[in-house]
């Protein structure tokens, strides 16, 4: 009878643990999704964006330099502006990367803390039961050492 019901609470974990990883999945897709969404359009907008001093602008820059960078040298934008510019938009394309590795690094311990934790609580309270259901099961005294 033992043997029949031995693995029961491992099977019930591994089903709680796997269905509990169903909604942790779909908050972090949701999270990248809305997160990457969003530092997607705040880059394209500092990538298209462009600043020009007052003699550039008295120039006709503005006319020409509109889109990326490549669109914009295609169009004839000066090398001065693109050059005042270069920075700007590298230091937007570092800021992107930068907020990709912090979210990734926030749902790193999103997983830990709301999947991994969980689980291995959830397996160390049955470990815990067992062992205490084992031991009242046992009559004090007899051991199988003390048959041989």
């Amino acid at each position: 009878m033992v043997s029949k019901h031995k693995n029961r609470w491992l099977r019930r974990w591994l089903v709680v643990i796997v269905f509990w990883a169903v909604p942790v999945a779909i908050v972090a897709v949701s999270e990248i999704r809305e997160e990457m969404a969003y530092n997607a359009v705040d880059l394209d907008r500092a990538l298209n964006a462009w600043q020009f001093t007052d003699a550039q602008r008295a120039a006709g820059a503005p006319a020409h330099c509109h889109g990326r960078a490549d669109e914009a040298r295609a169009a004839g934008c000066p090398a001065d502006v693109l050059t005042a510019n270069a920075q700007r938009q590298q230091d937007a394309r570092n800021e992107y990367g930068v907020r990709r590795s912090t979210l990734l690094a926030y749902l790193w311990h999103a997983f830990v803390g709301y999947w991994v934790v969980p689980a291995v609580v959830l397996f160390l309270i049955g470990v815990l039961i067992g062992m205490l259901r084992r031991a009242l099961r046992r009559p004090p005294g007899k051991s199988p050492a003390n048959h041989g």
